[in-house]
C-alpha cells in the first residue's frame, strides 16, 4: 500500500517509480489519485466544518430557551437539522471517495528500491554470479521421465483424482522429497536462526490483501468455504444455465469457456465474504501476517524476527497456460520452506542479503550449480521492492530455472497490515518492513536433485547431506 501524503508530496517520483515498472498511463493514473484525495480532504473538511457548526449551534438553543426566545431557538433548530444533512451528505461523500481511493491505491504495485536496474522482463535482468559447474556431460533425461521409468512418479493417477498439474510420488522418491523439506528446514532453523512456525493454510481475505495476493491475483488463488451449500440462490441470481454442477456438500465444477466462474465469486462474494478462507500460495502469507495489526516495542526487532516454514502451497497458475504442463515444476499443489523477516527501516537492505545467502547456503549444501540474479524493475513481483532469483542448473533443458525468489518489500506489507513498531523514548510509531523468500522449493530442488544426481543406471544418487534423512540410502532406484 502506499503512503497518500508521499504521492501529494512528490506525485513526479510516482509517476517515474510506476512508469519505470511496466505501468502504462501513470501520468493519468497519479492524477487520478491526487483528485480522488482533493475529493477527499474537501468532503472530510466540509463534515467538520459543519459539524461544528452544529455543535455551536446546539448550544445556543439552550441559551435561547433560557431567555424564551423561542423565535431565535426554533431558528437554531432548523439549522441544526439543515448542518445534520450537510453533515451526512459529506459523510457519504468521504466513504465513496475514500473507497474508490483506498480501491485504486491497493491495486498499484511497489515502487522499486533506487539499485534495481531498469528493464521490461526477465531478459533484462542482470546476473551477479554463478556458483558450481554446470553438467553438461553424461545422462541428462528429463525428471518426469526418469521418475516414471522407475515408477516412483505417476502423473496419469493423479490427473484421474485431481486433473493436470499434480503427482503422485511413492516410495524412495517419496521420502526423498520429505527428506529434502526435512533437511532445509533443519538448516535454517540450526544453522541460519529462523524460527520454526507452523502457521495456518487457510487464512481470511485480509491476510491475502496484507501481503499483496489480492485484489490483484485473485485468479491465481484457491479458495474454500464452509457455507457453499447454504447459500440462498434465490437472493443472488439463478446461475446461467448448465455452467455449473452442484452438490449439497458445496463441490462445484465449471465450464471454462464459461463465465460462471465469475459468477459464483460473486455470489459467494454477496452472501457469504466473511466465510470464504483461502489456501496459501506461499507461507508467506500466513508469516508475515503474524504482526498485523501490532506495535512493536523496537527491541523485538533491533535484531530482525526470522520465521521459516515448511508448508503445503496451492496456486491456480492462471497466468502459465502451455508453460510447464508435464513434470513437477509448476505444479497446483506443493511444498516450500519460505522465510520471513521482520525489520526496522535501516536493517531491510542487510537482511536482504543475507536471507538470500541463506537460500544459496541450501543449494551449496546440496552441491547444485546456480546463479544468482537481480531481477530488473519490469520482472519483480507486485510487494517488492527489491528481488534476488536463484535459479538452479537442469541438465534435461540446459539452462538455469528459479528455484528461488527473495524479495525486499521494504513497508509496502506492513502499511496493508497495519504493521508498526515504536523506538524507545519515541511516541509516533512507525511501519516496520518485511522481507520474503524460499529457502527453498521443495518440488524444484528435487528435480534439480533428480536430474544433476542421475546415473548411468537410471537411478538417483543421494546427496551426501541428505544421506542422513534417507537412512544411509545411497540410491533412489
Amino acid at each position: 500500500m502506499h503512503d497518500i501524503k508521499a504521492i501529494r508530496e512528490n506525485p513526479a517520483a510516482y509517476v517515474a517509480g510506476w512508469s519505470s515498472r511496466g505501468v502504462e498511463g501513470a501520468e493519468a493514473l497519479v492524477a487520478e489519485i491526487l483528485k480522488l484525495d482533493g475529493e477527499l480532504r474537501a468532503a472530510q473538511t466540509a463534515g467538520q466544518d459543519a459539524l461544528a457548526k452544529r455543535n455551536a449551534a446546539s448550544k445556543l438553543i439552550g441559551a435561547a430557551m433560557a431567555k424564551k426566545d423561542m423565535a431565535e431557538a426554533d431558528r437554531l433548530k432548523a439549522e441544526v437539522e439543515a448542518l445534520k444533512g450537510a453533515i451526512a451528505e459529506a459523510d457519504a461523500v468521504e466513504k465513496d471517495v475514500g473507497g474508490r481511493l483506498r480501491d485504486l491505491l491497493a491495486k498499484q504495485q511497489n515502487l522499486a528500491a533506487a539499485d534495481v536496474p531498469d528493464g521490461a522482463d526477465e531478459a533484462e535482468n542482470v546476473e551477479v554470479l554463478k556458483w558450481g559447474a554446470p553438467r553438461t556431460t553424461g545422462p541428462a533425461k528429463d525428471h518426469a521421465d526418469l521418475g516414471e521409468a522407475l515408477g516412483l512418479l505417476d502423473f496419469e493417477a493423479a490427473a484421474r483424482m485431481s486433473g493436470a498439474r499434480f503427482a503422485v510420488l511413492k516410495g524412495q522418491l517419496a521420502r526423498l522429497e520429505r527428506a529434502v523439506g526435512q533437511f532445509m528446514l533443519d538448516m535454517q532453523t540450526d544453522q541460519h536462526g529462523y524460527l520454526e512456525v507452523n502457521p495456518p493454510l487457510l487464512v481470511r481475505k485480509e491476510a491475502m490483501f496484507g501481503t499483496g495476493q489480492l485484489p490483484k491475483f485473485a485468479d491465481d488463488l484457491f479458495f474454500a468455504t464452509s457455507t457453499v451449500g447454504l447459500v440462498d440462490w434465490n437472493n443472488v441470481g439463478a446461475p446461467p444455465k448448465n455452467e455449473f454442477i452442484g452438490s449439497p456438500f458445496g463441490v462445484f465444477e465449471f465450464d471454462a469457456v464459461t463465465q460462471s466462474r465469475d459468477w459464483f465469486l460473486a455470489a459467494l462474494e454477496a452472501e457469504y465474504v466473511d466465510e470464504r478462507r483461502y489456501l496459501i500460495p506461499t507461507a508467506e502469507v500466513s508469516l508475515t501476517n503474524l504482526v498485523r495489526e501490532q506495535v512493536l516495542p523496537e527491541d523485538e526487532i533491533a535484531t530482525p524476527i526470522r520465521m521459516t516454514a515448511l508448508t503445503p502451497c496451492f496456486r491456480a497458475e492462471a497466468g502459465s497456460a502451455g508453460r510447464d504442463t508435464r513434470g513437477l515444476i509448476r505444479q497446483h499443489q506443493f511444498h516450500k520452506v519460505e522465510m520471513v523477516s521482520i525489520t526496522r527501516p535501516e536493517d531491510s537492505a542487510a537482511e536482504h542479503e543475507r536471507m538470500t545467502g541463506c537460500a544459496e547456503a541450501v543449494l551449496q549444501a546440496l552441491k547444485l550449480p546456480y546463479r544468482k540474479v537481480l531481477l530488473c524493475k519490469g520482472d519483480m513481483g507486485f510487494s517488492a521492492t527489491k528481488t534476488y532469483d536463484l535459479e538452479v542448473w537442469l541438465p534435461s533443458q540446459g539452462t538455469y530455472r528459479e528455484i528461488s525468489s527473495c524479495s525486499n518489500c521494504g513497508d509496502f506489507q506492513a502499511r496493508r497490515m497495519d504493521a508498526r513498531f515504536k523506538r524507545a523514548g519515541e511516541r509516533k510509531t512507525e511501519f516496520v518492513h518485511t522481507l520474503n523468500g524460499s529457502g527453498l522449493a521443495v518440488g524444484r530442488t528435487l528435480v534439480a536433485i533428480m536430474e544433476n544426481y542421475q546415473d548411468d543406471q537410471g537411478r538417483i544418487v543421494v546427496p551426501e547431506a541428505l544421506k542422513p534423512y534417507m537412512g544411509g540410502l545411497e540410491f533412489v532406484g
